[in-house]
């Protein structure tokens, strides 16, 4: 089964004031990257769930 994933639910994917733009804030080497450029972000293995009220939850 395949991990699917989309980029705006990402917690590496985060605004960039510099830039102007969302960018993926993963820490990749040349050869890591240009594997990423091939994939689909759809089975991205970096995604990670930005749940924000996954603390929250822990709380209750």
């Amino acid at each position: 089964m395949k991990k699917v994933s989309s980029c705006e639910h990402c917690a590496n994917y985060v605004y960039d004031d510099e830039y102007g733009s969302y960018v993926c804030t993963v820490d990749l080497d040349e050869d890591e990257y240009a594997r990423y450029l091939q994939r689909s972000n759809d089975n991205c293995p970096y995604f990670k769930l930005d749940d924000e009220y996954g603390t929250a939850r822990k709380q209750m």
